[in-house]
């Protein structure tokens, strides 16, 4: 979103357009869409977990995780923009960099569509728009495929981020919203954005499916196996990047809903 010549962030800060930024980003899927913007060179900075393109990334400092930064790193860095997400960094860890970062750019994106105004919001701000415009084209139109598919009968599915605990996500979630694009909904289980759930025959007799993402933890095929013996319904394994991170993987998790979609319809 623009106001005059400034881009306007999830939080409604305004910012200038800024060629020859410095940045540090804190969030992976961010990285990677900045990379694909052509703006690889002004990075200087990123968290470990920012591992696309891994050629690319290898080059460009660490500076600690999405939670767990080196604020003295950064410090020394010296960037002009600081690029966050409300859901995966921490706001005292904000607030203390924003105390020497001039421009704390703050993404949250909550449905797929939400990915147009992220790659404009960068392209605007660090000036390659024509980059991101062309970006949002190829999104447009792998969407509108998405749309343009057959609606298939609604669905129940569980998706599971952890075990020990057992943990899934709500419907607020971005990759609630993902499911949402197939016409598949997520079982309420309480209040929280990421909650808690303990395996009953209650929660599975509501349920067509059970996906399995391979992030943030790391399930395999074997857990998929183990679990569907012991729940007696379909349980799949779900590449959890395409599923979850936004910015340019965004495009080829279009492509992947398709394939989930057929792969979960090939089962029931």
């Amino acid at each position: 979103m623009t106001n005059s010549s400034h881009y306007i962030d999830a939080l409604g800060h305004s910012h200038p357009p800024a060629q020859g930024a410095r940045i540090v980003s804190l969030v992976p899927s961010i990285t990677e869409l900045l990379c694909e913007l052509g703006l690889a060179q002004q990075l200087v900075g990123r968290t470990g977990f920012c591992i696309h393109p891994k050629d690319i990334v290898e080059r460009i400092s660490k500076v600690g995780g999405t939670k767990d930064v080196n604020i003295e790193k950064i410090r020394k860095l010296a960037p002009t923009h600081l690029v966050v997400n409300i859901d995966e960094n921490e706001k005292p860890t904000v607030e203390r960099l924003a105390e020497f970062v001039p421009n704390i750019v703050v993404t949250h994106p909550l449905v797929p569509t939400d990915n147009l105004a992220l790659a404009r919001l960068m392209g605007g701000i660090f000036g390659v728009e024509g980059a991101a415009e062309r970006w949002c084209t190829a999104f447009e139109q792998e969407y509108a495929t998405l749309q343009a598919m057959p609606r298939a009968p609604q669905r129940t599915v569980l998706y599971c981020i952890w075990q020990d605990p057992w943990m899934s996500v709500s419907k607020d979630t971005y990759i609630a919203a993902m499911l949402a694009e197939l016409g598949w909904r997520v079982p309420d289980l309480g209040q929280a954005r990421y909650p808690r759930f303990e395996w009953s025959e209650g929660l599975v007799d509501q349920l067509d499916a059970v996906l399995l993402s391979t992030e943030p933890y790391r399930f395999t095929e074997a857990h998929a196996d183990a679990l569907e013996k012991q729940l007696g319904i379909p349980v799949f394994l779900v590449d959890g990047e395409m599923m979850s991170w936004y910015g340019s993987r965004a495009l080829a998790g279009l492509r992947y809903l398709r394939e989930l979609r057929a792969m979960v319809e090939g089962a029931a």
